[in-house]
């Protein structure tokens, strides 16, 4: 199991730096502007579904955390719902797996 761990450390690693790179990027070119990179999400209908994709992902995402929280008692699993908001599913999901995964004591 520590390997899989691991596996899920290395995924919320990568789902926080490679996202990020391309979003800093973007607001470098375009003088910091949130505005610009949120207008960016829905520039056509492909990036606009892709938008709507992760938003629920995120929402569901969000829900299961919360529920798990509630009967687990594994309040570091809260950690993933800012990710998930101020970096993105692609790290969230990892990182919760990453938390819910830690041995029980």
């Amino acid at each position: 199991m520590q390997g899989l761990r691991f596996l899920w450390l290395a995924l919320a690693l990568w789902g926080a730096i490679h996202p990020m790179y391309y979003f800093l990027s973007y607001m470098a070119a375009n003088e910091w502007s949130l505005g610009r990179l949120i207008d960016a999400w829905y520039v056509n209908e492909s990036t606009t579904g892709l938008t709507w994709d992760l938003t629920i992902a995120a929402i569901t995402l969000t829900i299961w955390v919360i529920a798990e929280v509630a009967v687990r008692r594994n309040w570091s699993g809260l950690w993933a719902i800012p990710a998930t908001y101020c970096i993105g599913v692609s790290c969230g999901l990892p990182l919760y797996l990453y938390l819910r995964s830690r041995p029980v004591t």
